[in-house]
């Protein structure tokens, strides 16, 4: 019997106050702890200014959404068995998990460096991203890396 359909389970989440970005939001959400929601962003938002202002860039916004771009992941793998064996499959990754993954690993990035407040840490974690280095954007890589060695199992996708 075929599993039935459920309703649409993506959250719609409102745009941040400052910048008019859901993206943004999401990043508050995800850096907010213990729901301390004006904590996040006022960490967020003063991140994105240092980044911008180290940067010499006008908007942070733009840095921002460069730094995004620069994160997301683009393939990934999962493990599947097949024949008693488990294999890494190539598989693409679309929309709402590119977002999470992103967010997911910026805020990692960020808590792993230590002796500096969190505000600092997102703004040199942005900064990184914006110029292609850093934590998030070597997670990408090696997950890229990683989809690239296992292609020869790509076709085990299909079934």
């Amino acid at each position: 019997m075929p599993r039935k359909k459920t309703a649409s389970l993506i959250r719609v989440i409102p745009p941040d106050r400052i910048y008019d970005s859901v993206m943004v939001q999401r990043l508050i959400n995800r850096v907010m702890l213990n729901g301390k929601k004006q904590i996040a962003e006022r960490l967020v938002y003063g991140g994105m200014q240092k980044a911008a202002t180290k940067l010499k860039v006008d908007n942070p916004l733009d840095v921002f959404d460069q730094a995004i771009k620069n994160i997301q992941p683009h393939v990934e793998t999962r493990s599947r068995r097949v024949g008693g064996a488990n294999y890494q499959i190539p598989f693409e990754v679309k929309g709402q998990r590119q977002t999470h993954l992103t967010m997911m690993w910026l805020v990692a990035a960020a808590r792993s460096k230590k002796g500096m407040s969190m505000e600092d840490r997102i703004a040199l974690e942005l900064t990184d991203a914006y110029n292609q280095t850093g934590t998030a954007v070597k997670k990408r890589e090696d997950t890229h890396k990683m989809a690239d060695a296992n292609r020869a199992f790509a076709h085990f996708a299909r079934f």
